[in-house]
């Protein structure tokens, strides 16, 4: 398919044009596509997504605009095309002209669906959120400061228990085998199970035997297939696929018992596959009592200009500490745009304890960025002496306990997150503060992180009340923008797709819309000069 290109021309006594020209306001989104649509989303702009020869496309800027205002609405491919066909300011917003015969027509959803695909597998998947971010920056909206947070993103797949999931895993590489390697395969299967319905094997799951022997017949099967393929070369992707799918799920959740028999697990897996439909879903915690399945979307905020500066999709399980680098990249690199006219105010990163994590305190520290993520205070069982009631010392290596035992600091092999510990057991049986301390029968003992001095001096800096104040009226805003980001739950909370890099293309283009909406709202327009405000 070849490039398509949109008519430079537009008609002044278009219906369309004259209604909505008069009836929308200046700051909405409709206008402010329409004013600067060819200049966000030029055709060329995607030009690498298609062919030099074949049958023309819809214009990519007219899908990039659908794309858009699909995100803000929180609507289905087929809804969105349905609203472009018939509102008259998604016609208006993406030039298509009146319903005289002059204009375009609908188009088919599967467009909107080939569009991401070609976005997804090119070199530039988040093109519209850099186009969005551009155009910002050069409007002098973007500063130095940056909030971060996250937020769940509910997957739309269902949770599997584990005989769903081996027989599901197990189906999975029959089904992507060939049809001669796959009877062959069935010829090592010993359990009498066709695993060709999705529906549980009927049994007496009252009874604990019974239950037993459907796990290990399902997992001696699934090992069978593992064994009868081990070795084979040239085989398919899909296949190799589903073999390791197949394998994490057999080795996630299933012990060998002294019988020899195949159990579940005890356990809960570290990195847990949830589901054979999304593998990459994972069970997560937002709070201490709120869990969730799915994946997190994080994101950086200019709070100064409500622009999103970053995003960013992980798994569920993954911490909000881990991506906070790749957020900030553009204060702690080298500047993303040579033309950049924000002002040059001092860099400062606001966030939760979840960002108060000893290696985003190092970063942030040599990156010379004003700290203002909080800290979690040390906590003890029982309303025991905590670890800040302890002298730490790093300089003489010693820590000293609220009884003024002094201890030395002794290394910690083969952990990189400690630098040593202290160790009050023999201090600990005769001091008269012991029940205040620990109930342990070894003694109290004190860890101290290799990130000690930043944590310490971020406890210290956050009791200082102008940081308190300038925290309280910075923090909240990222809030705000994710209740906006969620409020539908079609693509907002509820992800529309599987797979980590689908959900987040379809986060950042949510992203780039909002950003673009957010450009609408405050009155950026481009001049010759560049962007500025109206």
């Amino acid at each position: 398919m070849t490039l398509g290109r949109a008519s430079q021309q537009s008609d002044p006594a278009d219906p369309v044009r004259r209604f909505c020209g008069a009836a929308l306001a200046p700051n909405s989104i409709f206008v402010f596509l329409d004013q600067h649509r060819d200049r966000l989303f030029p055709d060329d702009l995607f030009s690498d997504l298609f062919a030099l020869v074949g049958r023309r496309s819809v214009p990519p800027s007219l899908v990039a605009t659908v794309m858009v205002l699909q995100r803000l609405e929180g609507l289905s491919d087929r809804e969105a095309v349905d609203r472009f066909t018939f509102d008259v300011r998604w016609r208006y917003a993406a030039g298509a002209g009146g319903f005289d015969g002059t204009g375009r027509a609908g188009f088919a959803h599967t467009v909107l669906v080939d569009m991401r695909e070609r976005l997804r597998r090119s070199g530039r998947p988040d093109r519209i959120f850099e186009v969005a971010l551009t155009a910002a920056r050069q409007a002098g909206l973007i500063g130095r400061r940056r909030v971060l947070d996250s937020t769940p993103l509910y997957d739309a797949v269902a949770t599997m228990d584990t005989i769903t999931l081996i027989r599901s895993a197990v189906r999975g590489l029959l089904t992507t085998a060939g049809t001669d390697q796959a009877a062959a395969l069935r010829g090592v299967l010993t359990s009498g199970d066709d695993y060709t319905g999705t529906a549980k094997p009927v049994v007496d799951w009252d009874d604990k035997t019974a239950r037993e022997a459907l796990i290990d017949s399902r997992a001696r099967d699934g090992h069978a297939l593992l064994a009868a393929l081990e070795g084979c070369e040239d085989l398919p992707e899909t296949v190799t696929q589903a073999m390791t799918l197949l394998a994490t799920v057999l080795g996630q959740d299933l012990e060998t018992g002294d019988d020899g028999v195949l159990r579940i697990a005890r356990k809960v897996a570290a990195d847990r596959v949830i589901s054979t439909v999304d593998p990459q879903t994972r069970h997560g915690h937002k709070t201490q009592h709120r869990g969730f399945d799915g994946y997190k979307g994080h994101l950086a905020l200019d709070p100064d200009s409500e622009i999103i500066t970053a995003v960013q999709v992980t798994p569920g399980n993954t911490g909000d500490a881990a991506p906070a680098p790749d957020l900030i990249s553009d204060l702690t690199g080298p500047p993303a745009d040579t033309h950049d006219t924000t002002p040059a105010d001092d860099p400062a990163v606001y966030g939760d304890c979840a960002y108060g994590a000893g290696e985003v305190l190092e970063l942030l520290h040599d990156a010379g960025i004003d700290i203002k993520t909080k800290v979690q205070a040390p906590v003890a069982p029982g309303g025991r002496f905590t670890k800040d009631q302890f002298t730490i010392d790093l300089a003489a290596g010693t820590v000293t306990c609220p009884n003024q035992v002094t201890i030395t600091i002794r290394p910690v092999a083969g952990h990189a997150r400690h630098a040593g510990q202290a160790d009050f057991g023999t201090a600990c049986t005769t001091c008269p503060l012991r029940t205040q301390c620990t109930t342990s029968k070894t003694g109290r003992h004190i860890t101290i992180s290799r990130w000690e001095t930043h944590l310490v001096t971020a406890r210290t800096r956050q009791t200082d009340p102008g940081w308190k104040a300038d925290y309280r009226a910075t923090r909240p805003k990222v809030e705000h923008k994710i209740a906006h980001l969620m409020r539908r739950r079609h693509g907002g909370r509820r992800a529309r797709m599987r797979g980590l890099q689908r959900i987040a293309a379809d986060f950042s283009l949510l992203a780039a819309a909002t950003n673009l909406a957010r450009l609408a709202t405050i009155g950026r327009t481009h001049q010759p000069q560049g962007w500025t405000l109206t």
